[in-house]
């Protein structure tokens, strides 16, 4: 059980994800009852009962709820993840984060508050697996 809690949110991501690729732009509010993942620009906000994750050139303007939640892009407003919140070396976070546990890669930058909810510390790591 102990290596489960350690394993990356995104090896948990089921088979049929909703994708917004790069390039795309989304303005508005998104429900998502599966896993999402954004490689484009969201500007809006969301509830996802999945897995979100934020690729590495991804950008998020807005208010996100969600399970688990990967961020190796940019994002600018408030992250609630009810389980896990993984934050990769190239995240750029500008706002508030809130998760059960916390993940964070040396090199990521993150400029606001953080609670943890399970009362545990917050994990630091070096990014030693290749970028999905």
């Amino acid at each position: 059980m102990a290596d489960n809690l350690r394993r990356r949110a995104t090896d948990k991501i089921a088979s049929s994800p909703t994708f917004i690729g790069a390039g795309t732009t989304l303005t508005g509010n998104l429900n998502c009852e599966g896993d999402l993942i954004v490689g484009g620009i969201v500007i809006g906000d969301s509830k996802v009962r999945g897995a979100v994750t934020l690729s590495d050139g991804g950008r998020w303007e807005g208010r996100l709820q969600a399970a688990n939640v990967v961020v190796a892009g940019e994002w600018h407003g408030e992250i609630i993840a009810s389980e896990k919140l993984e934050i990769r070396k190239t995240a750029r976070i500008h706002g508030a984060v809130t998760a059960r546990s916390i993940a964070i890669a040396q090199g990521a930058v993150i400029e606001g508050e953080m609670a943890v909810t399970s009362g545990q510390p917050v994990i630091h790591y070096d990014e030693k697996r290749k970028e999905d």
